[in-house]
């Protein structure tokens, strides 16, 4: 099992009492002990463990991330804490219990993203650190570390159920893009929009 990469990431519009860390796993063979521990609300597995067939880039996860957080911020939340608000936001539709069945991590998951919000509150800092969450994944998930990139995700996006999940099949004007780099980024961009518009 390779130590964990846990990138820290800074995002726009996001106060400093916010840290946002990702991690990406690769072949992962302990899915289902992931699950349990978030069903059975294990607070030291308080994280968004997603599917990450169903990301395609940065982009999108940062968003729902973004969405997430702010939801958290203005007492908005639907869901118990910000990390399953995050898998939440990943869906274009209002069904929760839906959007944790697609969205995340499931006993079958071969590839996780792992997001975890580091939260200040009133002037004290996190109880918990980067280092503290990098160890306590490289301890608990059983998978092979690599970068949160977009080349390391575009390796394990499932497009076809992407486009089932949204509604993105059938289209026209979409199969009209032969190049299909464009077609990807395209769908990406309806995928962020319709994320972006659950709920309003």
């Amino acid at each position: 099992m390779a130590a964990a990469a846990v990138e820290t990431v800074a995002l726009e519009h996001l106060p400093a009492t916010h840290t946002v860390l990702l991690a990406l796993y690769r072949n992962v063979a302990n899915a289902s002990f992931l699950q349990e521990q978030l069903l059975s609300r294990n607070a030291d597995f308080e994280y968004a463990f997603v599917d990450a067939s169903t990301v395609v880039s940065r982009f999108q996860l940062l968003s729902a991330v973004y969405k997430a957080v702010s939801a958290e911020m203005a007492g908005a939340m639907r869901t118990p804490n910000v990390h399953s608000e995050m898998v939440v936001s990943l869906s274009s539709n209002n069904n929760i219990s839906e959007a944790y069945r697609r969205y995340g991590v499931q006993p079958a998951t071969k590839d996780v993203v792992v997001v975890k919000v580091l939260i200040s509150r009133e002037g004290s800092p996190s109880s918990l650190t980067p280092e503290d969450v990098e160890k306590h994944l490289e301890t608990h998930v059983q998978g092979d570390s690599v970068a949160c990139s977009d080349e390391e995700l575009a390796k394990v996006t499932d497009w076809p159920k992407l486009r089932k999940y949204h509604k993105l099949n059938g289209l026209p004007w979409i199969e009209a893009i032969k190049d299909e780099e464009a077609k990807k980024k395209e769908l990406e961009m309806l995928i962020v929009s319709a994320m972006a518009m659950r709920g309003t």
